[in-house]
């Protein structure tokens, strides 16, 4: 559509007017609107969370130690930030105090507070293997019919399962 006012360009703008419940529409081309002082050039606002997020992304980009390296495998601090992963064992202890920093932002804690392993009571580890064997027994005797055998093993099964209670 050509513009209303010089008909030479393409119409960039719609201008609408209501003057005493008249209608009037205009279409006009970047130069006649700008000569009516209507600026077409759409500006964006500015977003705070934009501008901050542009800065974390500088900020991450210049991080001071990202040169150092793990002297065993050779991975730097940028590879794990662009991985997510480390090279071997030893990039604890190359990256601790990065590693710690991170724990500190993303936990908020660079201190385990969780729960804690408890080593099992070696007895019980120890009747869960002979029931876990027994209960492999009793399938095989089961599977070569040897029902005599299978009802001697289903006795000894209960008998643990009992005295474990």
């Amino acid at each position: 559509m050509l513009c209303d006012q010089c008909h030479e360009r393409d119409a960039v703008l719609n201008l609408t007017q209501i003057v005493e419940n008249a209608v009037t529409q205009l279409h006009l081309c970047e130069k006649c609107a700008a000569e009516r002082g209507i600026e077409t050039t759409v500006s964006m606002p500015k977003h705070p969370l934009g501008e901050f997020l542009q800065a974390v992304q500088q900020q991450a980009l210049q991080v001071p130690g990202d040169a150092a390296r793990c002297a065993y495998c050779g991975t730097s601090l940028r590879d794990f930030r662009a991985s997510g992963r480390l090279g071997c064992a030893h990039c604890y202890g190359a990256f601790e105090q990065s590693l710690r920093d991170l724990l500190r932002r993303v936990h908020g804690s660079a201190q385990h507070v969780g729960r804690s392993y408890h080593v099992p009571n070696p007895a019980l580890l120890e009747r869960d293997t002979s029931l876990g064997a027994l209960r492999a027994q009793l399938q095989k005797a089961i599977e070569s019919e040897e029902f005599e055998t299978a009802a001697r093993l289903r006795d000894e099964i209960r008998t643990l399962e009992l005295t474990a209670r």
